[in-house]
């Protein structure tokens, strides 16, 4: 731990101090070229959320004739390979919790992105963090556009010093809430234009949709639903359909699905838990009939390719992420209680248990989740 600390310290101190000594240097480079990178390191969900909108920059006229790269989180590069690869000229892929603790890693790329002499720095997530502006700041570019953000990403301390490798800061209007429609309001703002994307697209073969799938994982254990509930709803899938039932998620999901599984009890529920690649996982959404998940990227990945789904979700993020708005087609049904302590960004006022649900999960009923399926279910 006291190693992580240090390395940690090290890393703040490159990227608060070494955009400084970046940005004299570029005093005496060249005009920079037609080249603009985009950051973003978010999770997979956030990407699903914002792919659609590269495309957008490289058919638009004032960067058409602009080289697009992309600086991306390495949990969803397989995607953007598959997907968006067409649109980009280059990529760097970064894990941002890792790479915090990796100070010679840091110089490498920030010294590459440097090299890269890019016109424009874009970095469209709202709530900013420390890692991507660290790196936005490394490039030098003479355009670096962002949010002006609020303190969830990184403190204050860190924020105020990072303010300044911005050219350009946007204040997120009040009315736009959803991540999907915040990418829009940024994008549209930077290209000048009004972007008529209707809902996040991820394209795939039409086929006959067969099978449920459930994702149990939600990246943090407290935001996600209990397993036994989970397995109790198999029960309850199983009264109504003999269809067959994939339990998904990433290889950290591993142990908890096999408890649901074993749980369960049922037949025909096959367990494919780290057993598929991220473009495979999303190939499976789409030919199925249902997904049920929590507030996680499953449920993106599920809108992005028209598949019915329903969400158990909570209140830390209530509407920027699920519930969609109604102008989006597609959107998940999402089982909840509202509680008065909603929009905590995830920062729980109640106290409890490492093992324990935040109140807002574990307040959400195995009935209440039955209720919002029955219909959707085939038999």
């Amino acid at each position: 731990m006291a190693q992580n600390r240090n390395l940690f310290r090290l890393t703040r101190f490159i990227l608060l101090k070494l955009p400084y000594l970046f940005r004299f240097l570029a005093l005496v480079r060249k005009t920079p070229g037609k080249r603009l990178l985009i950051i973003k390191a978010d999770a997979i969900g956030d990407y699903i959320l914002f792919r659609n909108f590269i495309e957008q920059v490289k058919k638009t006229a004032k960067y058409k004739d602009h080289e697009i790269e992309l600086l991306g989180n390495t949990a969803w590069e397989s995607l953007a390979m598959v997907y968006d690869s067409k649109d980009l000229a280059n990529s760097y892929f970064i894990s941002p919790n890792k790479i915090a603790y990796e100070p010679l890693a840091i110089i490498k790329l920030g010294w590459a992105l440097f090299k890269r002499n890019y016109a424009v720095v874009l970095n469209p997530s709202s709530t900013r963090t420390f890692i991507a502006d660290g790196f936005a700041g490394l490039t030098s570019a003479r355009q670096i556009i962002g949010f002006e953000s609020d303190f969830e990403g990184m403190p204050k301390k860190y924020k105020v010093k990072t303010d300044k490798f911005y050219t350009t800061k946007l204040l997120l209007p009040a009315g736009v809430y959803h991540e999907f429609h915040r990418n829009n309001f940024y994008f549209s703002t930077v290209l000048h234009q009004t972007i008529a994307l209707p809902k996040p697209v991820i394209p795939f073969e039409s086929k006959a949709r067969t099978g449920i799938m459930i994702f149990p994982g939600a990246g943090l254990k407290k935001r996600g639903w209990e397993p036994e509930k989970f397995a109790n709803l198999i029960k309850l899938i199983r009264q109504q359909t003999t269809a067959a039932i994939y339990i998904a998620g990433g290889p950290d999901e591993t142990s908890v699905n096999q408890l649901i599984c074993h749980m369960a009890a049922s037949d025909n529920v096959i367990d494919i838990t780290g057993k598929t690649t991220l473009p495979q996982l999303i190939e499976q959404v789409a030919v199925s009939s249902l997904v049920i998940a929590n507030d996680s990227s499953a449920i993106h990945m599920a809108v992005s390719v028209d598949t019915p789904s329903v969400c158990i979700t909570g209140g830390g993020h209530f509407n920027r992420f699920v519930p969609y708005p109604a102008g989006i087609a597609g959107g998940p049904a999402c089982v909840y209680q509202k509680m008065d302590c909603y929009y905590c960004n995830w920062i729980c006022i109640y106290q409890t248990q490492p093992q324990e649900r935040f109140p807002c999960i574990s307040i959400v009923t195995v009935d209440m989740a039955w209720q919002v399926m029955q219909p959707l279910l085939r038999p």
